[in-house]
């Protein structure tokens, strides 16, 4: 019994370690997300429409407006490359991470 229960408790921490850690933050921006889509316009340039867009395009990595300043960014690994263009490219009020 004692080495059925070590078996579970190898492949229990097995699994935890090859599921994925997501990052999340809240974004509230110091300007609409609709006034910050403006800096697309050039979709030639940019191969995108939208901040959601251009976010997304970061592998692992997503975008949810939850009203017309704030949104809801999780990523696999590439957070702290979002986190430094928005700091860069955007006005930000608060950044939270969850």
């Amino acid at each position: 019994m004692q080495r059925k229960t070590q078996l579970m408790v190898k492949q229990e921490r097995e699994q935890a370690m090859s599921k994925p850690i997501y990052q999340t933050m809240k974004v509230v921006f110091a300007e609409p997300i609709r006034a910050l889509n403006e800096m697309f316009s050039d979709t030639q340039s940019w191969g995108v429409s939208t901040l959601k867009e251009w976010i997304d395009g970061y592998e692992s990595t997503r975008f949810t407006a939850i009203d017309g300043h704030t949104a809801i960014i999780t990523s696999e690994y590439n957070m702290e490359c979002v986190k430094e263009w928005l700091g860069k490219n955007t006005p930000i009020y608060t950044q939270i991470e969850l």
